[in-house]
C-alpha cells in the first residue's frame, strides 16, 4: 500500500480546506481513530529515543512549529517507516518461498 494511502487510512494525511483562490489551513481528520491515537502516543515516546526522529522533531521545533503539529508529523513519519518495514518483510518472505 502506498504511503499516501496508508496515511489517509490512519487519518494522518493533511486535508486541504481550500476554496477558489483562498488557501485555507490543512487539518488532519478522518481515517481510523484507534491507530491514529496509538501512533500519536508512540511517536511522542519514540522521538525521545530514536536519533533520526529526534533530529526531525528538533528541526520542526526550531522552525517554530506548534507541538501538536510536530507530534502529528512524527506519527505520520513513523507510520511511513512501519509501512516500508512491512513492505520489505513481504518481499523477503516472497523471496524465501
Amino acid at each position: 500500500i502506498s504511503n499516501k494511502a496508508i496515511t489517509k487510512l490512519a487519518g494522518l494525511a493533511p486535508i486541504a480546506n481550500d476554496s477558489g483562490r483562498r488557501a485555507g489551513n490543512r487539518h488532519v481528520r478522518g481515517g481510523r481513530a484507534g491507530p491514529r491515537g496509538i501512533l500519536f502516543v508512540v511517536a511522542a515516546i519514540v522521538a525521545k529515543f530514536d536519533p533520526h526522529l529526534k533530529a526531525f522533531a528538533q528541526r520542526l521545533q526550531q522552525a517554530g512549529k506548534p507541538k501538536m503539529l510536530i507530534r502529528i508529523a512524527l506519527a505520520r513519519k513513523l507510520l511511513v517507516i512501519l509501512n516500508a518495514k512491512a513492505r520489505d518483510a513481504r518481499t523477503e518472505f516472497a523471496n524465501a518461498t
